[in-house]
């Protein structure tokens, strides 16, 4: 028998059928494709980090439960009390953390979408079947559509990318209840993106028993870390600790978290440069013939390029140094769209000016 025969007979065929998901090389370009906070910290800030790392023991475990970086986060993230946190390699493992607990046979993971692509995939890595449903043209929850599919699919975690990736935009607050209020399991509110949104359901996390609300720190210039956080109630969280493995948030993740979670002000200075160059960006595109941006509550803006041939504008892109993200591909209502990250004021003045000659 051949490998291939033997990889074929022995590899799961729906993981066969998937694509692995794909980082493109950006040596030498303008990076704004990967929503990244673009400013780095001073050199000063820079050096007291160090300090910090010099103290690490590298020779032993980090802390399995990471107890005192999850003080500071409740603290920075505002969770409410009698919640607890669990944390993860990146949201991914979080959301794969989620999937795990509750994979079962039949068992369904929903969404709306465009979104997120990571829940279709860890969807499928566990086994599960996805259920997607299709926005409405405004981008909006189309809730008797979701409706349907709670009541058809009674899926065992919905997910709700809020606000959504990668249409940028908020579901309004009272779509979102009614659907934690009609699921029969698991809502899981992915706020990746609140550092740009100004809007949490934090808060709520207190007042539903089915609701847990996810937050990473690399939209905030620590992507570097992988740090994802999960907050919700005890008994939810107890189980799912159950399948996270060991030791999986390291020492030197543990102790440059620690570190910026003393530097918010820093952080939040940064967020707040970042939402002005969006709204800049914002009207730049808007003027700009041939395009159609739609508003954004998060670090990236989608736009539609009307005339031109989206593959074409994405390649001219590359050619001139500016990487972004071409949505294209994904069709229904991502048919002719782009999805470009907001980068310093320079980054952004390259971008529009590659645009502009591209289009």
């Amino acid at each position: 028998m051949s490998i291939h025969s033997k990889v074929d007979s022995v590899i799961r065929p729906e993981v066969r059928a998937l694509k692995a998901y794909h980082v493109p090389d950006a040596t030498g370009l303008i990076k704004l494709d990967a929503m990244e906070n673009p400013y780095s910290w001073p050199d000063g800030t820079r050096q007291a980090w160090v300090e910090v790392l010099r103290q690490v023991a590298l020779n032993r475990y980090p802390d399995p439960d990471a107890r005192r970086l999850r003080a500071r986060l409740r603290a920075a993230l505002a969770v409410p009390g009698g919640m607890e946190l669990l944390l993860g390699n990146g949201s991914d493992e979080l959301i794969q953390v989620i999937l795990m607990a509750v994979s079962r046979p039949g068992a369904v993971v929903l969404a709306p979408t465009p979104t997120f692509v990571m829940y279709e995939m860890i969807a499928t890595f566990t086994g599960m079947k996805f259920a997607g449903v299709p926005l409405a043209e405004d981008f909006a929850l189309d809730m008797p559509a979701m409706t349907r599919a709670i009541a058809a699919h009674k899926p065992a975690v919905i997910f709700l990318s809020y606000p959504n990736n990668p249409t940028a935009n908020l579901f309004a607050r009272e779509d979102v209840l009614r659907v934690i209020g009609q699921a029969p399991g698991l809502v899981v509110l992915d706020e990746a993106y609140h550092a740009f949104a100004g809007e949490s359901f934090m808060d709520q996390l207190v007042r539903h028993e089915n609701l847990l609300v996810m937050r990473t720190l690399s939209k905030q210039g620590l992507a570097g870390l992988r740090l994802g956080v999960l907050a919700g109630p005890r008994a939810w969280l107890a189980e799912l600790n159950k399948v996270r493995l060991p030791y999986n948030i390291g020492t030197l993740t543990q102790a440059s978290a620690e570190f910026a979670l003393t530097h918010m002000v820093l952080l939040d200075e940064q967020a707040g440069l970042i939402r002005s160059e969006r709204e800049k960006l914002f009207q730049a595109l808007s003027g700009m013939k041939g395009t159609k941006p739609w508003p954004s509550r998060t670090n990236f803006i989608l736009f539609r390029v009307e005339k031109a041939n989206p593959d074409t504008v994405f390649e001219g892109l590359r050619s001139r140094g500016v990487l972004i993200k071409n949505m294209h591909a994904a069709g229904g209502i991502l048919r002719n769209c782009l999805r470009v990250t907001v980068g310093t004021p320079e980054e952004n003045a390259s971008f529009l000016e590659a645009l502009e000659a591209v289009l």
